[in-house]
């Protein structure tokens, strides 16, 4: 489907999302390495509750000091039902898999997400174009190659939880096109509220065992992803939902892969295969396909 405003777009909306696009590409990228970090000491559900109540109680807070008004009832459901697919469905279970792969191949995993939406838009009739639809098939031809590693066959459950994942991700994206949903700011917080209720729950019926003490890496890493991850990453994420075409918006989980793997080599010794290379190569050539669709 066309992005029609993007014609009449002022150089101010152009320039927001280019940033917004530069964040979820650069910040969440990162995040994979935080993550596993973070499990050295954390249990994944507990350590992703905590995240995002820290930041969405933060950014309530903040809001209504501000005067921004609270959202309606329909409003609120809307923005809490997305915070349950995409962050405690989508960012739970990727932080459950990283504890038996690594980071790199966990982004590259979730970069399936990008085809799972466009089948659910297909659903509510709005089909991509012949472009998007070709880099979608690029892109997840790229994951398909990546899947036949041996890193991947040897965690079944990990595997699971990566297929579960962008599924539920890319679900609450495609659902929230058109809801009725307040400003982008107050949707995140509600949406980082209803994760963290719904990933204490998980966490609880999973039987983890909450820390009584941080690490002073935990709380790095809780602080990274709560501010980064969170508070600027997702914001950015739920603006490029409401303002560009959905295969751009979700081609962030094509430029993620490649960046995390970096990460994972540089700062974790984390080991990249030639495998790992074509795989990604394959997957930035899907991205770029998209990307290039429409100026």
């Amino acid at each position: 489907m066309p992005d029609t405003a993007t014609a009449t777009r002022t150089p101010r909306e152009r320039l927001l999302i280019v940033a917004a696009l530069v964040a979820v590409y650069l910040i969440w990228g990162s995040t994979y390495l935080a993550i596993k970090i973070g499990l050295e000491s954390l249990p994944p559900f507990a350590m992703s509750s905590i995240r995002f109540w820290c930041a969405g109680l933060a950014l309530f807070a903040f809001l209504r000091w501000r005067g921004v008004a609270l959202p309606s009832a329909a409003q609120a459901r809307n923005s809490a039902f997305m915070g349950i697919l995409l962050l405690g469905g989508g960012n739970g279970f990727v932080c459950y898999a990283q504890q038996s792969v690594s980071s790199g191949l966990a982004a590259v995993a979730v970069a399936s997400m990008p085809l799972f939406a466009a089948m659910f838009a297909a659903g509510y009739g709005r089909w991509p174009s012949r472009r998007d639809a070709l880099g979608l098939l690029i892109g997840f031809a790229g994951i398909v190659f990546l899947n036949t590693g041996a890193e991947f066959r040897a965690s079944p459950l990990g595997a699971a939880a990566l297929i579960a994942a962008p599924i539920m991700w890319a679900f609450g994206s495609v659902w929230s096109r058109g809801r009725d949903l307040p400003n982008v700011w107050m949707s995140t917080a509600v949406q980082m509220l209803a994760g963290g209720a719904v990933l204490t729950l998980m966490s609880l019926g999973t039987g983890e065992a909450w820390p009584t003490r941080f690490t002073s890496s935990g709380i790095a890493v809780i602080g990274y992803l709560a501010v980064f991850g969170s508070l600027i990453g997702f914001t950015a994420y739920v603006y490029l939902l409401q303002t560009v075409r959905p295969a751009l918006a979700t081609s962030y989980a094509y430029v993620n892969p490649p960046i995390a793997i970096a990460f994972g080599v540089l700062f974790a010794g984390e080991h990249l295969t030639m495998h790992e290379v074509i795989a990604a190569a394959i997957i930035l050539v899907g991205v770029a396909t998209i990307l290039t669709a429409r100026r």
